[in-house]
Order: C-alpha cells, then sequence, then structure tokens
C-alpha cells in the first residue's frame, strides 16, 4: 500500500514538474461549440466576458460576395435557412437566425466586435472547400476580402491568424500578403509528413488532431520550429493529455466549462485564456 502511495505521489510530482513550465493557450471553438450558439455574436461576447480573449471561428462567401460567419456551407444544420450558403445572396442571408433565436451575422459585424480589444488570439478558418465553390477567381476575392477585414481590426499585442484545410488560400496569401500569419490544420496526428508540409510552407504554427499525437511527434515539431496546437477538446480529460503531449495550444469546445475544472483541479497549469 505504501509504495502504491509513493507511486503516485511520484506522478502527481511529475507531471506538476512537466506542466509548471508549460503554458498553454486555450480558445473558444466556434465562440464554444458545445456551450454556447456557435458562430454567434452571442456566444463571442460571453466568452470575451468569460475571461476568453481567444477564438477561432469560420468565415464562408455569399454568391454577391459577402462574407459570413458559418461552419458549414450548408444552412441546414444551424439556421432557419436551407441549401448552401454559397448560392445564396446577401440579402436573402440577412433574413436568417440561427435555430436558438440570434442573428445569422456576417463578418463584418465580427470585425467590429474584436475591434478595439488587445490580446487577442483568433483563427479564422478559411472555409473555401467544396473547392468548386470556390475557383481560382472567386477564392481569391474572398482571400483579399478576408485579409483585409482582418487588417482592419484594431489592436495591442494580438495575433489573428489565417488558418485552412485548404493549401490553396494559405499559399496565395504567403504569396500576395507576406505579413499574414498561416497555420495549415490537417485531419490527422501530428506526424513527419504534415511536419514537412508546414516547413515547406515556411509557417511557425500547426493544427492537428489530438487523437494518435504522440509526445514524441509534438517534441519532433518543437525541434522544427512549430507551435502546436491540438483539437478537439470536449472535455477536461482531452485538455490534459494535450498538456502531457506538450501542446502549446488547445481549441476548446467548452470553454466555461473547461475555464472551472482547470480553475479547481489544476491551477499549477499556466493556461492562457
Amino acid at each position: 500500500m505504501r509504495r502504491v502511495s509513493f507511486l503516485v505521489l511520484a506522478l502527481f510530482l511529475l507531471v506538476c514538474a512537466v506542466t509548471d513550465a508549460q503554458t498553454v493557450r486555450t480558445f473558444a471553438h466556434r465562440g464554444g461549440r458545445l456551450e454556447r450558439d456557435e458562430n454567434t455574436l452571442v456566444a463571442f461576447a460571453e466568452a470575451w466576458n468569460g475571461g476568453y480573449h481567444g477564438f477561432e471561428t469560420d468565415i464562408r462567401m455569399s454568391k454577391d460576395g459577402v462574407l459570413y460567419v458559418c461552419h458549414d456551407n450548408t444552412l441546414d444544420r444551424t439556421t432557419t435557412g436551407t441549401g448552401i450558403l454559397e448560392e445564396k445572396l446577401s440579402s436573402e442571408l440577412d433574413t436568417l437566425h440561427t435555430k436558438k433565436g440570434n442573428p445569422f451575422f456576417r463578418f463584418d459585424d465580427l470585425v467590429r466586435f474584436l475591434d478595439g480589444k488587445d490580446s487577442l488570439y483568433v483563427e479564422f478558418e478559411m472555409k473555401t472547400t467544396p473547392a468548386n465553390a470556390y475557383p481560382q477567381e472567386r477564392l481569391e476575392v474572398y482571400l483579399e476580402k478576408l485579409y483585409q477585414g482582418v487588417k482592419s481590426i484594431h489592436t495591442k499585442g494580438s495575433t489573428l491568424l489565417f488558418t485552412s484545410f485548404d493549401l490553396r488560400g494559405l499559399l496565395w496569401l504567403q504569396e500576395y500578403h507576406p505579413d499574414a500569419e498561416l497555420m495549415p490544420i490537417f485531419n490527422k496526428p501530428v506526424n513527419d509528413d504534415n511536419i514537412a508540409v508546414c516547413q515547406a510552407l515556411g509557417v511557425k504554427r500547426i493544427a492537428c488532431t489530438l487523437d494518435g499525437t504522440s509526445r514524441a511527434a509534438v517534441a519532433k515539431a518543437h525541434k522544427a520550429g512549430l507551435l502546436v496546437s491540438l483539437w478537439p477538446c470536449q472535455k477536461p480529460e482531452d485538455f490534459m493529455l494535450g498538456v502531457y503531449l506538450g501542446n502549446d495550444l488547445m481549441c476548446n469546445d467548452i470553454p466555461f466549462a473547461l475555464r472551472d475544472w482547470l480553475q479547481t483541479n489544476a491551477p499549477w497549469i499556466n493556461v492562457i485564456y
């Protein structure tokens, strides 16, 4: 019994030693999609008021070239509308609400919300799939509007990232707006192949799945000069696993529950919200 107790204590002290020097940034995915009405102004405002300066959001473009905050390319799951967002005019999209009653809102409104706030971390995910909805000419219009909108945000000490699974947008921004901070997203764990892609792009960050990622792979990414962001975090155990793997950032679906849990159960971890 004493030996078991000693091992438990030793493990606890080891975890504290590892995490004491580690800082992890966690940010509200779509404003906290499992706790709030995802990708709505209400969700972002409540996360901000709850102490979060970090957010992730998704941007799509209407048929007539207006940017909206929406994850899916179809409207059916989250809104009172139906059909493909990219095939709708802004005059129609502006009449929609979410199924929870909040306005379906424009990217410009998000920019106004973020404007003047400091110490932000925001991932603007470029939702440019399916690719046939964003042929090259339309893709470039989308990218230019998004870039100019993000750059219009007045903020200090902030990180504003352009992220995507679609490398086309990242490559275009890299060529035409080399000051843009970029991060590719992979629907795979951290591995040699996606580390190599990031090195070829010359970016400083990588986003991969928590499941399947090893501590050795994270260490290899760090050696390559990359900050590692893992997803998803849908329960506190996911966050803790990311910490033990050595990640730098965690995309978080439960910002309020996680914040409360960490403050009570893991106060030794240096978390930036």
